[in-house]
């Protein structure tokens, strides 16, 4: 950042006008403030035109005393009437020296890498798509030598995203490079305009409040209207950021309890409701996980082959619909049993071994025999050995709603252990979930028929 001298200001003019007379094509250039070294630099501009795009203004400011510099663009125009959305495949190298444009409103995502630069956290840039990962790969080396020594593991995490960034640059495999700005000022080349370019798709959208504050086009007094006018969308908005805590009874003893909520974003998958019960009076705990979605078109089933006890702690929604079985303990687990869950591989088998050993009527009391008790115990052994993975065995959960999920750890890339297959539902299935006697259509000509 520069700050342009207060005395140049009151001398002459900061900007030339366009003209198709002006022959020097050189940029205007400003005594500034250093803001490193608080000595004077110089600051150039230039006001130009992108074809098929708008005009912009490029600044770039040099110190000679600490040799400090940077460079920035601003549009030369107005916030557009709707954001607007670049959408690019990268499948060459040739698309690497693409030009783009990033407003300071920007946000640019890479979604095989799960990789994002919010908004307003870095300035305007012209430049080209290798520009912006080496820039990218630039920001997350700057503090790498201090966590080397701080946090090593961290670093090594980083260290190998890295790679992940420079590898884009050699194309090996198409990725995607998405540029979505709420102001409307961004732009990606098209190297073929005016003709269309099928790797680009370019869409627009609507503005949403949060983003009209940003921009500094609405008051914060217009939030509090909005909300009296949409309560339910902004509820939801608020629910997303926020634990919902609701009265309740306890199911053990009857107490008043609480209920706590919260809508939790699953990556690669979706949203969820995830609620939790705790008692303070007999100390009892419940939780419930529900989908946040509509039932999907197909059924999911997803196989994983337990290989090693780090598979234990992958992340996993077992919604309540989902069956769990394991075929070489010829062991299967009815959907609604265990009920819905957000937890671990090893949280599941522990509730499913607590289910079938711990909390199972017939291993006490008048109703156990020996050899029923015998027989639950070692399935407790084996789901001890499948946890610390000495049996070579696959978990399977099969839902026909579509909503559950287990965490591939090779994320984007696909997992070797794990399968996951979508299937077409029966109409047993469509008819336990209650899509059978479902009907969508049709309501208002009945509703209008009725009324006449």
């Amino acid at each position: 950042m520069s700050v342009i001298s207060e005395d140049h200001v009151r001398g002459s003019s900061v900007f030339k006008d366009i003209s198709a007379d002006d022959d020097d094509g050189l940029p205007a250039e400003i005594e500034s403030l250093c803001m490193n070294c608080h000595q004077n630099g110089s600051t150039r501009l230039l006001l130009t035109r992108i074809p098929f795009f708008k005009e912009i203004i490029v600044s770039s400011f040099s110190c000679d005393h600490c040799s400090w510099s940077n460079t920035e663009i601003q549009s030369a125009g107005r916030i557009q009437e709707q954001g607007v959305c670049h959408t690019l495949r990268v499948r060459s190298k040739q698309d690497l020296d693409r030009e783009i444009v990033r407003a300071d409103s920007a946000t640019t995502r890479i979604p095989e890498l799960d990789f994002e630069i919010p908004p307003f956290t870095q300035k305007g840039t012209l430049s080209t798509i290798e520009g912006l990962l080496d820039r990218a790969v630039a920001g997350l080396e700057q503090d790498q030598p201090g966590r080397r020594d701080t946090q090593p593991e961290v670093a090594e995490k980083i260290e190998e995203f890295i790679r992940k960034l420079r590898k884009l640059k050699e194309v090996e495999s198409e990725f995607t490079l998405v540029i979505e700005d709420p102001a409307g000022n961004s732009f990606v080349e098209n190297p073929r305009a005016p003709q269309k370019d099928e790797a680009l798709a370019v869409s627009l959208f609507k503005r949403t409040m949060q983003q009209d504050m940003q921009l500094g086009l609405r008051a914060d007094d217009d939030l509090e209207e909005e909300e009296e006018k949409e309560p339910a969308e902004n509820d939801l908005e608020a629910m997303r950021g926020e634990v919902l805590v609701f009265n309740t009874n306890c199911p053990e003893c009857n107490a008043p309890a609480s209920t706590n909520m919260k809508l939790v974003q699953i990556p690669h998958f979706k949203e969820v409701v995830i609620m939790a019960t705790n008692c303070d009076v007999c100390s009892h705990r419940t939780n419930e996980v529900k989908s946040g979605g509509a039932t999907e078109a197909l059924g999911t089933k997803i196989t994983l082959h337990i290989t090693d006890p780090s598979d234990m702690t992958r992340d996993l929604l077992k919604s309540e619909t989902c069956s769990v079985a394991i075929p070489e303990l010829e062991f299967e687990l009815g959907m609604g049993a265990v009920g819905g869950k957000f937890t671990t591989l090893e949280g599941l088998l522990t509730d499913i071994k607590d289910l079938i050993v711990s909390k199972n009527p017939f291993m006490c009391g008048d109703s156990s025999t020996t050899g029923r008790v015998q027989k639950l115990s070692e399935f407790g052994e084996k789901i001890d050995k499948v946890m610390s993975a000495e049996m070579d065995v696959h978990i399977v959960l099969d839902d026909p709603a579509g909503n559950s999920y287990l965490q591939n750890v090779f994320a984007p890339d696909p997992d070797p252990e794990m399968t996951v297959e979508k299937y077409t539902r029966t109409f047993e299935q469509n008819d336990d979930l209650g899509l059978n006697d479902m009907r969508t259509e049709g309501y208002e000509e009945e509703t209008s028929t009725a009324g006449n």
